[in-house]
């Protein structure tokens, strides 16, 4: 299998990792059927993910693909992160290995489901907001 630099950068030295005391928002997915699990945390203020923190047990893959990712939504509106995709990741990565796909999928979906925990604490049906 051939990683990018990227990918590589981003394993061995992955960024925002570890939690987030009193985050606003926490989501944890996992694939039983590869083992990869992930927690993310995010922090709100005014609206902007002001601090992003990841926890992922798993391939080199999803340690990268979670270090991308909170790297793509650091900064921006809780909405914008709702946007971030599994492709932006990829991409922003130079490419998966098509084995490691998933890895990138379960990114999203922990930053979905982070975001999804914060609009509930904050009263807000977040079914409204994601679109499946």
């Amino acid at each position: 299998m051939v990683y990018s630099e990227k990918v590589l950068d981003h394993f061995a030295n992955p960024r925002n990792v570890g939690e987030i005391e009193n985050a606003d928002g926490i989501g944890e997915v996992g694939n039983s059927k590869c083992g990869d699990i992930m927690k993310m945390y995010i922090k709100v203020e005014d609206g902007t993910i002001s601090d992003v923190k990841f926890k992922t047990f798993g391939c080199g893959a999803a340690i990268a693909t979670s270090s991308m990712a909170t790297e793509l939504i650091k900064g921006k509106s809780v909405d914008e992160a709702l946007q971030l995709t599994n492709k932006a990741v990829m991409e922003a990565l130079d490419g998966l290995p098509p084995v490691k796909v998933h890895c990138s999928v379960l990114a999203e979906e922990a930053i979905k489901a982070a975001v999804s925990d914060y609009y509930e604490k904050q009263g807000i049906d977040p079914e409204i907001l994601i679109e499946k």
